[in-house]
């Protein structure tokens, strides 16, 4: 007896998933990415220009990192130079994996 997988490709649920967004300087930010699929889809975050997501902020260092997986990325004391566009994909497994583009600019007093 035989037996048949479904398997659905990824999709972002639209409801659940951050658009672009604008923060004051110094603030925090939660990017959400929410993705449905069977299995069941990794969101993985990458900066559009490469540069690093920095994760963690303290007084005497930072935690950055080229990606991030998780649904919610989240980020705090933004600096100037974690403005321009960050990039979620999700994929599992079935082809075609989906990206989405979510700007974050910084709003300086």
């Amino acid at each position: 007896i035989g037996y048949l997988d479904v398997v659905i490709p990824p999709d972002f649920v639209a409801e659940d998933t951050s658009s672009d967004v604008i923060v004051p300087e110094g603030s925090s930010v939660k990017l959400t990415c929410r993705a449905r699929g069977y299995p069941e889809p990794v969101v993985t975050w990458r900066r559009e220009d490469g540069e690093e997501i920095v994760l963690k902020h303290n007084a005497s260092s930072k935690t950055a990192a080229l990606s991030f997986r998780g649904q919610v990325l989240h980020l705090s004391k933004i600096s100037r130079s974690e403005m321009g566009s960050y990039l979620c994909i999700a994929s599992n497994g079935v082809p075609p994996s989906v990206s989405k583009r979510i700007s974050l600019s910084i709003h300086c007093e």
